[in-house]
Parts: structure tokens; sequence; C-alpha cells
């Protein structure tokens, strides 16, 4: 809440820092209809609202000392004594870390580990957690259709096994031979006849119930990532700009104070009518500065706690998207062994290395190694605090 100080004689008011009071939320100028946000995450009318929140001691503490102006760059800026701000995003110091918990501390989920942004081997660019996750998305939905090529190439070669086999039954070699020696080789013969009609069965059926399914899963897949990262990207934009009016209230008001503090000392050396006058102008100056910036943090912090639930829910889809294709996949290809049984059960013991693999498909251990290898920072956003 904004503090005002009375200055003896005067009449007026000042601005002063708010005070903090450790493990509270900042909600008392949110707009109307806001929600009190705890380290960024809304306690109610989120479409989270199923995910554990984080308990209040998570909350992180502010100091009530006077910060002064710092540079504006939005790269990297320390702000007060608890928090950082990284690319316009807000982070507690590594020392507060341990306030922190997961947001589903039992999975290696994708919504607890892609906060930070990460630098891009082939340049000096930064990539945001949120995009290491979408490209492994399309890299896992490229690699569903080179599967599908993989299947293609089988049913080719399936294809030409049939059809070469029957033209070799239908050769007249041997076909004099006479008495039950010639019966034998007769049906030796048509038996190749019979495998040759057999592969071409499963040829079609690897076209209808492999190859097919694996082609058509998710065709709307690419549009559907372009508006997730659209979506997410202009919520960072819009952070970023809000962040940027903040450091520039910031140093408005560190300017107002000052003048303040000047035209005070010259009061302390000559009163008169006019030096008066300009003290209260100057303090009307700094309440407003002082009011702006209050007003610009609140936007600000109303952004990240927009952008911390946006990143959330759609994280959680992507991981849900992830299973459901790991998912998918696996039983198709569980399929192609069924078929490979029913066609040739003398090759039995070739599809069992398969079958073994198959059931031993884990997307959650997929995605923990995975996780461990691409995470990019489970430090998650808190508020900005001034």
């Amino acid at each position: 809440m904004v503090s005002f100080k009375l200055c003896p004689g005067a009449g007026e008011t000042t601005w002063e820092r708010p005070s903090s009071v450790p493990g509270t939320p900042k909600s008392s100028l949110r707009h109307k209809g806001s929600l009190p946000a705890v380290n960024g995450f809304h306690s109610g009318g989120s479409p989270l609202h199923h995910l554990e929140p984080p308990h209040n001691n998570m909350v992180r503490k502010g100091s009530t000392d006077q910060q002064s102006p710092g540079p504006t760059s939005p790269t990297k800026k320390q702000n007060k004594e608890t928090t950082m701000t990284i690319n316009c995003v807000t982070f507690p110091l590594p020392a507060t870390k341990s306030e922190q918990q997961l947001l589903k501390p039992n999975e290696w989920s994708y919504c607890d580990y892609f906060w930070t942004d990460k630098k891009d081997p082939p340049g000096n660019n930064y990539i945001t957690g949120f995009e290491v996750l979408l490209q492994k998305q399309l890299k896992g939905k490229q690699m569903q259709k080179e599967m599908a090529e993989f299947i293609r190439e089988r049913i080719k070669i399936e294809e030409e096994y049939a059809k070469n086999l029957s033209k070799l039954a239908q050769i007249p070699l041997a076909s004099q031979e006479e008495g039950t020696l010639g019966e034998a080789w007769a049906q030796l013969k048509k038996s190749l006849a019979d495998e040759g009609e057999v592969h071409l069965k499963f040829s079609s059926k690897l076209q209808s119930e492999v190859e097919k399914p694996l082609l058509s899963f998710r065709e709307n897949f690419k549009k559907d990532m372009k508006r997730f990262d659209h979506h997410i990207a202009d919520l960072r934009k819009q952070l970023a700009t809000r962040y940027v009016s903040v450091e520039k209230a910031r140093k408005a008001l560190a300017d107002r104070q000052k003048e303040l503090e000047l035209k005070t000392q010259q009061l302390e050396i000559k009163i008169n009518t006019k030096t008066e006058e300009d003290i209260k102008k100057a303090r009307r100056k700094s309440t407003q500065a002082g009011d702006e910036l209050m007003r610009c943090v609140d936007l600000y912090n109303q952004s990240q706690s927009k952008w911390f639930e946006e990143m959330v829910t759609t994280s959680l889809e992507l991981e849900r998207l992830e299973l459901e294709r790991v998912e998918m996949i696996r039983q198709h290809l569980c399929q192609y062994t069924t078929l490979r049984h029913e066609t040739d059960m003398f090759n039995q013991s070739t599809m069992e290395p398969v079958d073994q693999l198959l059931q031993s498909v884990d997307p959650a251990k997929d995605r923990e190694v995975w996780v461990k290898e691409n995470k990019t920072g489970d430090i998650r956003p808190v508020d900005i605090e001034i």
C-alpha cells in the first residue's frame, strides 16, 4: 500500500516507499476484479486451480530500504535484495530458491523446469524455455512422420516379396514328377502361393492399421503449435513493455525526489513564498511519480502473473500431447508386431526383442531423461517489488 508522510508546517504529503511484511502478497493496488498472486500464481479463477498452489511461506521477502535508480537495460537488472530481473522476468535470488516448491513435486513436469531463457548455440541470441518445449514437440512430429515412411518402405518390401513368391509358384519346374513325391512337390509349390497371399495381406494391413494412422495423427499439429507460440510470445512482449514502463517510472520518481530534496535544502537556507510554493509543487510531483510507479509495477505484476499461468497451462497441454503421441505410436508399433506374428509364426523370435522394448516404453521416464538434459531453469518468476 502507498504510504504518505506529513511534512511539518506544510500541510503537504510526499511519497514514501511502501513497507513490506514478509510472507504476505502485495494485492492492495490490484485493479478491480484481479486476483492476488503468490509468486505470480493466482489462487482462484484460473484454469490451473487443480494444481497444488504454492504455500504462503513461498512469497518472497522484500526489504524496505530505498532503491536507487539503476540502468534501465531489460537484459539483466538486480532488483532489491531478494529478486533479480533477467530479460524482463523477475526471479528470486539463488539464496531464496529454497522458498519455492515445485508445482508438481512428484513428476519431472514441463511446467516446473522451463522458466529461464537459454542461450542459442548457433549464435549469441537467447531462446525461451517455452521455445525449447515447442522444438521438442515439432521434432516429435517429424519423428512420427519418419516412422510412417519407414513402414511404407516395409510395405513395399512385403508387396515385392509376395509378388516374387507368387511368380515362383507358377514356374513349371519338376511339374512332371509322378506319384506321391509329385503330390508333395505340387503342395510345396502351392504353399509358396499361399505364403505370398499372406504377405500381401500383411502389407495391406500395415498400410491401413499402422502407416495411415501415423500419417494422419494430429493433422493440425503445426497450426496448434504456432498458435501456442504466438500466444505465449505476445504475453512475453507485453511483460517486457511493462517492465520498461516500471524502469521509466522508477527513474522519474528518483528525479522527483532529488528535486524535492534540493528544494528542501533551499528552504533551510532562505525562506520565502516562492521557495515554499516550489516545495509544495515538488511534493505533489513526487507523490504523483510514486503513484505512477506503483501503477506500473501493478500492471507489470499482472502481466507476469498472466504469463505465468498461461505458461503452466500450455506446458501441461504440451506434456499431455507428448504423452498422447508416444502412446499412439507405441500402440501402432505393437499392432505392427502383432501383424508380423500372424504373418510368419516361424520368425517370432525376431520380433521378441521388439515386443520387449515396446512393453518397456515409458513416457514418464523418457520425459525425465529429456528434462534433465534440456531444462533451462527451475526457478519460477515472482512479482517485482519496489
